[in-house]
């Protein structure tokens, strides 16, 4: 693949390619001291004159100092996670924040309320949560701690608490202004070879994710011929006497598939397709990630060009200049510390997932073979009963 191939001259602290990562990385077994256990369950429905929505509870287990109790109960909808995520990246704009699950689904706002939905979304719920806690420096934030902690109407006075809107528009005048300017001029090769590597990476991952949902289908498609296959053959055996036990034999073997073909599925839902698509989430995350970095050293290119056409303000650009590369180097660091740690779990995630379905795989066609290895033994001794029974006098 040459497309992989051009971005293998990474360097040494930087995986080779998306293809060949999970088999070079070696993973420490090493389990990590945790302080901090979350989990989300307990999914309600909300019914008001305005809206339907759902709430989940969020139980907090802790022994850090900083909070007032070991234990925390509340209850919180998804809004509130996407004012969680806005402020950690608003905090923390070259950190990797975890993705959260799209706000609808492909099939349309019908299922929204579906069981199957809301347990998908109550999973990967849990799993925001619980990347934040792991995270060295996003379970520290401050929004975190009250996320977990603030009751609802605490956490609703919390949010309008926001930065005002001289803040945002400044901000927002800032991102336009570096986006205008163009490429940035500087970047240090490390961040270049990260942007290749994410462009590659976000290529393959969306090109898997796409084939897990079409095999996905086609094993649904497949599984439901099945299901109407196997009692064809149990309505025949009715009219075929001579070959009644065969029939039932086939629609035994079928219905045996059909379950094993069914416990595959489960697999390929639960374990497969939702890795792939976190992953491709990521991969959005992570290309802005790299933008906003981009950001922070096309002000400082800024800067720098403005100070050489303005020599008569040198000092006060000179400290502004001192600022912004102290900036660029705490976002370089944090990024390149946050990168190698995603990467991993990244890395870990993957090797678990297909080794998963490899195994779910192989324990699928080894009971569809025991299947039918056992009703063409059973034939083969019919067989040589009924020619027993021919010989006889």
């Amino acid at each position: 693949d040459t497309s992989l191939a051009e971005v293998n001259s990474f360097s040494p602290s930087m995986p080779i390619s998306p293809s060949s990562m999970i088999n070079q990385y070696k993973f420490e077994d090493e389990p990590e001291l945790r302080d901090l256990f979350i989990t989300v369950d307990d999914p309600e429905s909300h019914i008001t004159a305005i809206e339907t929505f759902i709430t989940y509870r969020v139980v907090t287990k802790t022994s850090r100092g900083e909070f007032d109790s070991s234990e925390y109960e509340v209850r919180r909808r998804y809004q509130d996670f996407l004012w969680l995520k806005s402020k950690l990246e608003e905090a923390h704009p070259t950190l990797i924040i975890p993705p959260l699950p799209e706000k609808f689904i492909m099939k349309g706002m019908v299922e929204r309320f579906s069981d199957e939905f809301i347990e998908t979304r109550r999973k990967a719920l849990h799993k925001f949560l619980n990347r934040i806690a792991d995270h060295p420096t996003l379970t520290f934030n401050e929004d975190f701690k009250i996320f977990l902690t603030a009751q609802a109407w605490e956490l609703s006075s919390h949010k309008k608490q926001g930065p005002g809107l001289l803040s945002r528009m400044g901000q927002t005048v800032r991102a336009v202004a570096s986006s205008v300017r163009g490429g940035v001029k500087n970047r240090p090769e490390m961040f270049t070879e990260m942007n290749n590597y994410m462009e590659t990476f976000s290529q393959k991952i969306n090109v898997l994710d796409k084939i897990a949902h079409r095999i996905y289908k086609e094993e649904r498609e497949y599984f439901n011929e099945m299901k109407e296959y196997g009692p064809i053959h149990t309505l025949w055996s009715a009219s075929e006497e001579d070959i009644a036990d065969s029939l039932k034999g086939v629609a035994s073997c079928i219905d045996k598939c059909c379950k094993a073909t069914e416990k595959r599925m489960a697999g390929l839902s639960e374990n497969l397709l939702p890795i792939l698509h976190e992953y491709v989430l990521y991969s959005e995350i992570l290309m802005g990630v790299l933008k906003r970095r981009d950001q922070i050293q096309g002000e400082l290119d800024s800067k720098v060009d403005t100070l050489a056409n303005k020599k008569t303000e040198k000092d006060l650009f000179s400290e502004e200049i001192g600022k912004l590369e102290d900036k660029v180097e705490c976002a370089n660091n944090a990024l390149k510390a946050d990168w190698d740690r995603w990467k991993q779990n990244m890395q870990c995630d993957m090797r678990s997932t297909f080794t998963h379905v490899a195994k779910n795989n192989l324990h699928y066609y080894e009971e569809c073979l025991a299947a039918w290895e056992s009703f063409l033994a059973s034939q083969t001794v019919d067989l040589h009963v009924e020619e027993d029974s021919e010989d006889r006098p």
